[in-house]
């Protein structure tokens, strides 16, 4: 029971992580109707910038520094691409997406090299326990973290005129411009947004128990994209409800990997996306996500 409950902590402050990436995918789509396959690599440079910056900047500068890197590279992928393509259709901006993100993802692996470069977190790699369960000070950290930005993310996304502007273009985004809501503006906000999410995920996920920045961060990034699905592209409730089973079924699933042998070793790296499947295969749209009504 210790164990399970341990794997059961551990997981959920993956789940956590993968919660905020996850909300950038479904910002981004309920913003701009763009599935974007970027974030792996605005992820990665986020991780990298503040790796790089640490040492002249202090972890605190650095961490300033990177977040507003990462927010500004994503604004540069809407501004002059993503908007430049407006009224595209979906699969064409999908593919672009995957086309800025081979780039940026190149040019990062060549300047990281073999290299596994280090963030000086201030809380360290140590572990805590709470009663007999044990988890990492970092991971403690990012669940805290995590969940005061989800809560901030959810009252702005209800009350701030922003979220509402977001919420009525997702909803009918001709009748929103009628009404006098610049969509490029809500757009260009969201992948700002969804930008800074991932430079807060990239932060602790390059902390204890992983090693380091390394090119490997990018593959752990996408982990979070089978979360977005599962909880339905168009939900932001589901982002976080996804984001939370995906990381306790992919920490349950390396815990009890001795047990699960007959499934093939490494099995833990694929369950996100064996899970996805298993949902979609029921709710093709997602947990939470609108299902579309066709007549007939």
């Amino acid at each position: 029971m210790t164990q399970f409950l341990s794997l059961l902590l551990n997981g959920l402050s993956l789940g956590a992580i993968y919660a905020l990436i996850a909300l950038g995918f479904v910002i981004i789509f309920k913003a701009s109707e763009v599935v974007s396959f970027t974030h792996g690599s605005l992820l990665l440079l986020g991780a990298y910038s503040i790796a790089r910056l640490s040492g002249t900047l202090g972890f605190l500068g650095a961490v300033l520094v990177g977040l507003v890197i990462t927010a500004l590279a994503a604004f540069v992928v809407e501004r002059f691409i993503i908007n430049r393509l407006r009224g595209a259709p979906v699969i064409s901006l999908a593919i672009v997406t995957i086309g800025v993100d081979i780039i940026l993802l190149t040019e990062l692996i060549r300047r990281i090299g073999p290299d596994i470069l280090n963030v000086p977190h201030p809380w360290g790699g140590q572990s805590v326990r709470i009663g007999g369960i044990g988890i990492t000070q970092n991971r403690l950290v990012a669940m805290v973290v995590a969940g005061i930005l989800i809560v901030l993310f959810f009252v702005a996304f209800k009350y701030s005129s922003w979220g509402v502007a977001m919420r009525a273009s997702a909803e009918d985004g001709e009748t929103a411009a009628l009404m006098g809501i610049r969509q490029g503006r809500v757009s260009a906000l969201a992948w700002v947004v969804a930008g800074v999410l991932a430079g807060v995920a990239a932060l602790f996920l390059v902390g204890s128990p992983t090693p380091g920045v390394s090119s490997a961060v990018y593959a752990t990034a996408l982990r979070a994209f089978p979360a977005a699905i599962l909880g339905g592209l168009d939900s932001t409730g589901g982002a976080l409800v996804g984001g939370l089973l995906i990381g306790v079924a992919e920490s349950l699933a390396a815990g009890y990997q001795e047990n699960l042998l007959f499934l093939g070793r490494g099995f833990g790296e694929v369950v996100p996306y064996v899970v996805m499947i298993a949902v979609l295969l029921v709710r093709p749209s997602g947990l939470f996500g609108t299902k579309e009504l066709t007549r007939v």
